[in-house]
């Protein structure tokens, strides 16, 4: 049987924190800034854990333990 592989798309949105969490990016931080306040850009800025029922999908994805 082959190597399973990686889904490439989710390898490059999703990355695993040091303790384990499954960690996405937030959206709205590309384009259309001018409108948006500096507190919001902030908070855009960070990245958040997946929730739990969403980070078992995407662990089968990224064939992570």
């Amino acid at each position: 049987m082959g190597n399973l592989k990686v889904k490439k798309s989710a390898a490059k949105r999703f990355w695993v924190s040091g303790s384990g969490k499954i960690m996405r990016r937030k959206a709205g931080h590309s384009h259309l800034l001018g409108k948006k306040t500096s507190a919001r850009k902030r908070r855009l800025k960070m990245s958040t854990p997946l929730t739990s029922d969403n980070a078992s999908r995407i662990k089968k994805i990224l064939r992570v333990g």
